[in-house]
């Protein structure tokens, strides 16, 4: 088996999808916590529904166009809770059954249902192409740096937003700047894990690391670990048995998650 594992890295595709998949694993894990607790942790599947109905829409390279589609879509998201009494993940639901929806209305009446249109929908390791790469990178360490430059106003509007507001701290800002990151997380993340599971990536291990972590940044370091073993583990698996990328790291997402439960109530019943 070790030895499959180091063949796998003599694939341009496979090492292209390791170094995109672990980039986009550690962005989510230092979102994530935040997301959950504001109570947007679907947003990913709102922002990638978004970008695939406009993609298709407009007859363009998934990635070139989602990017700036995605980031306007969340700052829409943040306008439309701040404006109604529709909130958190309500919001995010109406956004994304309502581009989910135009985006299968597009593909019915254009190229109908191609083997890309189920890459994109799904996720796949082939569909990083070397331009991908390059930007992915990019964008990934602009992500880290920004999330680090402003970590303790992102930790103030998390946990009590109305007295960070009220100590001068523009929320507001503070809040599009998280929206930002995310989307260009989200975005990053779909064609290796695909519209539909990219949300598991934002939340299984934020919600793995607070069954055992007290307090915020010790949830993001476990959440950061948790996120890269479970894509190491579940890219592993897909290469080895020839099963989805995108399901595999979820399965594995997943199984930590219970994990951890365990433990936790464990722990309970001893305190």
């Amino acid at each position: 088996m070790l030895d499959s594992l180091l063949t796998m890295l003599h694939y341009d595709f496979m090492i292209r999808a390791i170094v995109v998949g672990g980039l986009v694993s550690l962005c989510s894990a230092l979102l994530g916590t935040s997301l959950v607790l504001k109570r947007y942790s679907m947003i990913g599947d709102g922002l990638s529904h978004v970008g695939f109905a406009v993609a298709y829409a407009m007859q363009l390279t998934p990635m070139s166009v989602s990017i700036p589609v995605c980031v306007l879509a969340a700052f829409f998201l943040l306008q439309l809770e701040e404006s109604s009494k529709i909130k958190g993940d309500a919001a995010t639901a109406l956004l994304c059954s309502g581009a989910l929806a135009i985006g299968v209305m597009t593909v019915s009446l254009t190229t109908g249902m191609n083997t890309d249109v189920c890459n994109y929908m799904f996720g796949s390791i082939l569909a990083i192409s070397p331009s991908d790469l390059r930007l992915s990178v990019v964008l990934s360490v602009m992500v880290v740096l920004l999330y680090i430059l402003f970590y303790p106003r992102i930790f103030a509007v998390t946990f009590d937003e109305t007295f960070a507001k009220a100590s001068g701290t523009n929320t507001r800002f503070y809040n599009m700047v998280l929206a930002f990151l995310t989307s260009i997380t989200i975005v990053l993340g779909m064609r290796m894990m695909g519209t539909l599971l990219i949300s598991s990536l934002i939340v299984f291990p934020s919600i793995t690391a607070m069954r055992v972590s007290k307090n915020f940044l010790s949830t993001i370091l476990l959440a950061t670990g948790l996120s890269l073993f479970g894509f190491l583990v579940g890219i592993s698996l897909s290469y080895l048995y020839n099963i989805p990328t995108g399901a595999s790291i979820v399965i594995i997402d997943m199984l930590l998650f219970f994990l951890f439960l365990l433990v936790e109530m464990l722990r309970n019943r001893r305190g």
